[in-house]
């Protein structure tokens, strides 16, 4: 089995949740020893994994250049992921012509669409309507998921979206959640205990907006009562890629530092005594929430936050929408030991029973071998998705076409 995953950036597992959600995958089918290939027309960054370290053949490609038709075709792989709905309308066309039979598979991280039209809501001062949901950048994403032979869903709540909000057949669609390693007894025994632990912690790629929107918030509205009960506390503010916007919010009189990109996530993480997430809006599931459990790091977020994270497990820490009630939370969890400890452990369940690497992958491995042994079968019974790829390969094909001779006239 030959695998080639077209990605929109090159994977950052350091940087961002989508860079370790990426590497899960690409361990996944390596573990089945399916040969993996990377291609990205993103320009190199000093932070992507060194994917040619672990057998990954990397390779750059070019948008709308028909040297990508060669290459897929000399490749000529069984199954090809694009990940992000934006890669599979540039590649998609390319692929379906040159190599008809390869499994499509989109890797869709979050749904992007769902995380505009909370924003957009957000922005309008307004609570979240489905009626939201009915943007142009739905109509792009349903589209390239009915194109594509199977999507790969992260949340339980955009599953039941697509299938029951938008008629998306589910036979499209896989839930396929992080694949984490369990927490063992040892693992747990090498936290840092209460007492070793310091200052309050927020963490998220800048780069991702409704992590500067929740620095923002925290700044703004949040940090200051706390700040008020607890005048030692500190509040330290990681991520990569601050603009000169975040930068400017560093206050070391109110305890506010901004410390920027983090050399060890996991470090840091575990240094603090509580990590603070309160999203206003986004979509997806959410590692920062998932790297305080791993490092036994209670948390206290929003309901976008908690979403579809820990089904009917208790919550490592606390939930709340109301910023006086969120930061009642933080300063009960700061100051209460015994609570602390309680909530702490909640983190291990939702880890071992809702993230199990070792079932997901099997359930996602045998899904992907079923579906290329009735591939004939199953994109006749998906003629939606058949329809939108004759004609999107129509339009999108000649503008592609028309870009990369304008491209060559220039040049």
């Amino acid at each position: 089995m030959k695998v080639l995953i077209i990605g929109k950036v090159w994977p950052e597992p350091d940087s961002s949740a989508a860079g370790s959600r990426m590497m899960e995958l690409i361990d996944a089918f390596q573990s089945q020893e399916w040969e993996v290939v990377f291609a990205s027309a993103a320009s190199d960054s000093e932070f992507a994994f060194d994917l040619n370290a672990i057998g990954v053949n990397k390779t750059s490609i070019k948008i709308n250049n028909s040297s990508f038709d060669y290459f897929v075709s000399e490749l000529d792989p069984n199954v090809v992921v694009f990940d992000r709905f934006m890669t599979e309308e540039q590649f998609g066309w390319r692929v379906a012509e040159q190599c008809p039979d390869a499994l499509r598979i989109l890797d869709n991280e979050d749904l992007h669409f769902l995380r505009e039209a909370r924003y957009q809501a957000w922005r309008e001062g307004r609570e979240f309507d489905n009626r939201d949901l009915f943007n142009d950048k739905a109509k792009r994403e349903i589209a390239s998921i009915l194109r594509c032979d199977l999507s790969l869903i992260i949340s339980e709540y955009e599953m039941e979206l697509l299938e029951n909000t938008f008629g998306v057949n589910n036979s499209l669609l896989h839930y396929i959640p992080f694949m984490l390693d369990q927490i063992e007894e040892k693992g747990v025994s090498n936290w840092r205990a209460y007492d070793k632990r310091n200052h309050f912690i927020s963490i998220g790629n800048f780069l991702h907006e409704p992590n500067w929107n929740a620095v923002l918030y925290l700044k703004e509205e949040v940090w200051p009562l706390i700040r008020a009960e607890l005048p030692e506390a500190e509040l330290h503010i990681y991520g990569a890629y601050p603009s000169q916007k975040v930068e400017q919010l560093h206050n070391p009189k109110e305890g506010f530092l901004v410390k920027g990109r983090a050399e060890n996530a996991k470090e840091v993480v575990s240094s603090a005594r509580v990590l603070l997430a309160p999203l206003r809006f986004g979509a997806g599931l959410k590692g920062k929430l998932i790297e305080a459990m791993q490092c036994g790091t209670p948390s206290v977020t929003t309901g976008i936050g908690a979403e579809a994270m820990h089904g009917d497990l208790s919550w490592p820490g606390f939930v709340s929408n109301d910023p006086k009630e969120f930061a009642d939370y933080a300063i009960e969890l700061y100051t209460n030991e015994d609570l602390w400890k309680k909530k702490q452990n909640n983190g291990k369940d939702i880890v071992n029973h809702r993230f199990d690497k070792e079932g997901h992958v099997v359930k996602l491995i045998e899904r992907i071998k079923a579906l290329i042994e009735n591939m004939q079968s199953h994109r006749q019974q998906n003629f939606i998705g058949s329809i939108l790829q004759h004609h999107t390969v129509a339009s999108t094909k000649f503008m592609g076409k028309w870009i990369e001779a304008k491209n060559r006239n220039t040049d």
